[in-house]
């Protein structure tokens, strides 16, 4: 698990959210009223798979379609608003490929401002970012090197970071506040750093490894290596066979990260990712330090938040992958910085403003040329990772029937996690779900959670070569798990057929799908209550 202290981020929320249950119908009612023409044996099948205990005074939207055609198959609730979680995915990433292009790239520059004279710059370093999610360390290593090779080794300023593509909020609307130091409520800023090639920008990792003795401290790795942020190690080695509780956490409007608990001697090490406070912050000190190994001294300390001015001259420039590789990480491991990120940028580049607010409109006026109705949906992120998040299941299939005929959507689909593939840049947070079912390498889908919300969307082909576009949405369930309610949906429908003398009728069989899958096979002790994108590192 990527974060020790998850279960405490999210145990609070089923309470605040335990009242709503009170008022939602259950899930049973409204069964596949309103289809368009409900598909022989298919409404049985759902209904029953739906009847399940756990969805008891929950909300359920579920809608299933011909992709092809649009025609509804079968319908429960499929107007009903209900947050989405990160289904809300689907939309934002639908309408960055649309508006920024597949092969929309970001980049990371550097500027000298002032004289050259000789060896040495009489004036200020300008480093720029324009929201690339994927830079890393060796990148900012990469520019430091450019501008030596310039032959500039002096700087009599001020190293500069200008982030202002984007507006100063770095957080979106309602997020828990429990969630600051988490990895997947990182803030956001056009300039910023990722650990790893999960790309989870304004985090940095830390891994906790024993001491070789009972009573030593543990010995704390910070990647990338930094003095930006401050660790303050109290945990200990305790001895072998005592339980492992490592506790990482960051103090609240600070870089300061807490590291405590007990880590038996000769155990694995525990590694966690935590998000900074300040992200651009981050991003200088990094190139500060890259700077300095290759030999170019800057007098001055970091200054954020000013932008290049003109006339300046361009040293370096690192590009980043096309948007349509960035769907990768993006939509497999469910990044929400890379959501929240293309928000902004479609507000940047469409809108003329890196704003929330711009983004949405501008997503939403594309939602409506689809046909998905945006008056009628509430949106406040890119990610989903907000409550005031609002989307119906009908909305979802509209939006998956409608993108078919885009020119990008075969990269899109193909970014999509996959039922039961165990690699995990292609199954994704579905690596490990649906095994020993027909869904598995077929359900191409969008996963969503948090505490009484889970969702998943896509598509699945039928038993009969149909592809079928379908997005089931729950709330206010207080069971542990629903996911595998969901994995009984996705077999059924990928079950489903109306061909064959022997079955004129049609039929879909009830599939409980395995619990034996890659993911689950490797990591005996894996939580099954929370999306694995909530987990890391091989969980999903």
């Amino acid at each position: 698990m990527r974060m020790p202290t998850i279960e405490r981020r999210f145990r609070h929320r089923a309470l605040l959210w335990a009242v709503a249950a009170s008022l939602a119908l259950t899930a049973a009612s409204g069964a596949s009223a309103g289809a368009d023409s409900p598909a022989p044996g298919l409404s049985d099948t759902l209904d029953h798979i739906l009847s399940d205990a756990r969805l008891d005074g929950a909300q359920v939207g579920v809608v299933v379609s011909d992709a092809q055609t649009g025609q509804t198959l079968y319908q429960r609730n499929g107007d009903r608003r209900l947050v989405p979680a990160s289904s809300t995915k689907l939309l934002t990433s639908a309408a960055a490929m649309a508006l920024l292009g597949p092969d929309y790239r970001f980049s990371t520059d550097v500027f000298a401002d002032g004289s050259r004279h000789g060896s040495v710059l009489q004036g200020d370093l300008y480093l720029r970012g324009t929201g690339d999610p994927t830079m890393l360390a060796k990148d900012y290593d990469r520019l430091a090197a450019a501008v030596a090779d310039t032959g500039i080794h002096q700087v009599t300023g001020r190293l500069i970071a200008d982030d202002t593509r984007f507006d100063s909020s770095r957080l979106g609307a309602s997020w828990a506040a429990d969630d600051e130091s988490a990895y997947y409520s990182s803030q956001i800023s056009p300039l910023t750093v990722a650990p790893d090639t999960d790309y989870d920008a304004g985090t940095v990792s830390l891994t906790v490894t024993p001491g070789s003795a009972p009573g030593d401290a543990p010995a704390v790795k910070v990647t990338p290596p930094n003095d930006y942020v401050r660790v303050n190690n109290s945990a200990a080695t305790v001895a072998a066979g005592e339980s492992r509780a490592i506790t990482v956490d960051r103090l609240h409007g600070s870089n300061t990260i807490v590291v405590s608990g007990k880590i038996p001697v000769e155990s694995t090490p525990a590694t966690s990712w935590i998000s900074v406070w300040e992200p651009t912050g981050y991003a200088a000190a990094v190139f500060a330090d890259a700077l300095a190994a290759h030999g170019v001294k800057v007098t001055g300390g970091p200054v954020l938040g000013k932008a290049v001015p003109q006339g300046a001259t361009m040293l370096a420039s690192h590009p980043s992958m096309p948007l349509k590789d960035l769907l990768t990480p993006f939509l497999k491991l469910s990044n929400n910085n890379h959501a929240e990120v293309l928000v902004k940028t479609i507000g940047y580049e469409v809108k003329g403003s890196g704003t929330w607010s711009a983004g949405l409109s501008a997503s939403a006026d594309y939602l409506r040329t689809l046909g998905v109705d945006p008056t009628v949906l509430r949106q406040v992120d890119g990610s989903g990772l907000s409550r005031m998040d609002m989307v119906s299941t009908k909305q979802f299939t509209e939006l998956l029937a409608a993108v078919r005929q885009q020119p990008w959507f075969q990269d899109w689909y193909d970014a999509l996690p996959i039922a039961c593939v165990s690699d995990r840049m292609t199954g994704g947070t579905l690596r490990s779900r649906m095994c020993g079912t027909t869904a598995a390498g077929n359900l191409h889908g969008k996963t969503g959670s948090l505490t009484g919300v889970s969702g998943l969307s896509g598509y699945v082909t039928d038993a009969d070569g149909r592809e079928l576009a379908f997005s089931f949405v729950s709330n206010n369930y207080v069971a542990s798990s629903v996911k595998s309610i969901e994995d009984a949906v996705g077999a059924a429908l990928a079950a489903y057929s109306v061909k064959g003398a022997e079955q004129p009728h049609g039929t879909a069989r009830t599939v409980r799908p395995t619990t034996d899958g890659p993911a689950a096979r490797d990591e005996p002790s894996r939580r099954t209550d929370l999306e694995c994108s909530w987990m890391k590192p091989a969980s999903c």
